[in-house]
């Protein structure tokens, strides 16, 4: 039996997007199994809460648990990995941490690109960090620190989570832009730097909000400005260091992305509903409390985003001349 040509060109047409079919057919159902969110960070930080906040979220609006999966180590770094190797399916996402973008240029020769390698699906939030200094340094806002530091030149000392971690980028960027001379000395996390601070070894930090809020409002640190371009409800009398260093923000930027070729309706799906997340009341109430402000968008808008932050640190990294450990 011979079928004319046009027929038969129909139906090997047919016969070639059936894959495309079912491939749509299968997202469009997704998800039909548990997901698993990789944070880079032990439980308990801003990342893990922010991520399980949306992964609570997503699990009763999917019907499907969303397992926060920690994989500290690197600053994210090994979390990223394990994504960006991971099959393009939406059963593995990653939480988007502002170390992500830093590392894109102080890690040159990372085992991934994260630009490449990660299609970004929605961003969170966006948390200030607070520049704070130990009551002992003699100022109570940022001109009088500036002032304070250019006639002590060198002789402050700035605390850091880490090399390369956004609160000593966010010190580097105010000193870019101040022309203050300080000495950046770098702690493995959070705790010891706030340890010594407290105790005065160190005279300033720009600290997570989450990490010290407390003593702020115990008055066993001085909050001088937090870094976003708006104040936070956490501190609402707090001004933003942006109100006498005009143009300054730092901020630790929170996002949900997946490994590159995952399906665009499984990310549009995600989008969706990161976005419902982020309007709800309660949501938000969980947000501020966490000192964050939750930014809606597509994943074009998130794609953006990561691309001006990049690039914002990138700057910074090149003039502070800041080298990977």
């Amino acid at each position: 039996m011979k079928f004319p040509r046009r027929k038969f060109l129909g139906l090997a047409a047919g016969v070639a997007a059936l894959p495309a079919v079912a491939q749509i057919a299968r997202a469009q159902s997704y998800p039909t199994r548990p997901v698993h969110i990789i944070v880079g960070f032990p439980p308990g930080q801003t990342a893990d809460i922010s991520a399980r906040l949306i992964g609570q979220w997503l699990s009763g609006r999917l019907n499907q648990p969303f397992v926060i999966d920690n994989r500290p180590g690197a600053s994210s770094s090994v979390a990223t990995e394990l994504v960006a190797h991971a099959p393009p399916d939406g059963y593995t996402l990653l939480y988007v941490v502002s170390s992500n973008f830093i590392h894109a240029t102080l890690y040159p020769k990372l085992a991934y690109n994260f630009i490449r390698d990660i299609d970004p699906v929605a961003s969170t939030a966006r948390t200030p960090l607070v520049m704070e200094v130990n009551p002992s340094v003699p100022v109570t806002t940022v001109p009088e620190f500036i002032a304070y530091a250019k006639a002590n030149p060198g002789k402050l000392n700035m605390a850091s989570a880490g090399n390369g971690n956004s609160t000593h980028m966010a010190g580097e960027l105010f000193k870019m832009m101040t022309g203050v001379d300080m000495i950046h000395v770098p702690y493995r996390g959070s705790a010891p730097a706030l340890t010594d601070l407290l105790g005065g070894q160190v005279q300033v930090m720009f600290d997570v909000m989450t990490s010290s809020i407390e003593y702020i409002r115990a008055d066993k640190l001085r909050a001088q400005g937090v870094t976003t371009a708006t104040r936070s409800q956490a501190l609402p009398n707090v001004p933003t260091v942006g109100d006498f260093v005009p143009g300054y923000e730092a901020s630790a930027v929170g996002g949900i992305g997946v490994p590159k070729h995952t399906p665009p309706v499984i990310v549009d799906k995600l989008n969706l509903e990161i976005n419902a997340a982020l309007v709800d009341p309660k949501m938000k109430l969980r947000f501020a409390e966490l000192g964050g402000t939750p930014v809606t968008g597509s994943s074009a808008d998130f794609g953006k985003l990561i691309a001006e932050e990049t690039e914002k640190w990138a700057k910074v990294i090149k003039y502070a001349n800041i080298k990977a450990e």
